[in-house]
């Protein structure tokens, strides 16, 4: 079975969007990762995944506690599935501004982990300052953050474990690339 965890962008996201986050342009539009300065390796299209409902953490930092860390093996794509981007909705000013962040305890434990994406359904392991050095922290040690997933409770419907499938448009000099990823269900 394979599901799709991409937001499906329209035009009234776009303008929504656009009118609420400055970075809401092309390569940061939707599902995507901010580059910080890397490329995205190949072999990371292909990683084994779980995804953890944290969806009960509400107005405070999900941290490593709330999750099962003996779970996360090294090279894998870690998911959070909070349910923000189905209750808030893709592209309003609260999405960009008060949404879920991933403790810096629990960022740090996943970087220590190995793994290799961080996926979120929501708009930044953390808020507003805190965002860009976040990713470029985790980028300089081979992680990337995929932002704005979608449909995560679909796939929770069937296993926390799948196989994630994730493929980033091939651009160069951009900030942001957008991407495509699939969740396959054994």
């Amino acid at each position: 079975m394979l599901i799709d965890i991409t937001l499906k962008i329209t035009p009234k996201m776009l303008t929504d969007a656009q009118g609420n986050e400055k970075k809401a342009l092309f390569g940061h539009l939707g599902t995507h990762f901010d580059v910080m300065n890397k490329d995205f390796p190949l072999e990371y299209m292909e990683r084994s995944a779980i995804v953890f409902d944290v969806s009960h953490i509400v107005n405070v930092e999900i941290q490593p506690l709330d999750i099962d860390l003996e779970k996360v093996k090294p090279d894998m794509f870690i998911a959070f599935y909070t349910g923000f981007i189905e209750k808030e909705g893709y592209g309003s000013h609260a999405y960009f501004s008060e949404h879920p962040q991933l403790s810096m305890d629990l960022i740090n434990a996943l970087v220590e982990k190995g793994i290799s994406i961080i996926g979120i359904d929501f708009a930044g392991v953390r808020r507003g300052q805190e965002h860009t050095p976040m990713d470029q922290f985790c980028a300089d040690r081979g992680v990337f953050i995929v932002e704005n997933l979608c449909n995560l409770s679909e796939v929770l419907k069937h296993s926390i474990y799948f196989q994630a499938y994730t493929c980033p448009m091939n651009f160069s000099e951009m900030t942001g690339l957008p991407c495509r990823v699939v969740a396959k269900l054994s």
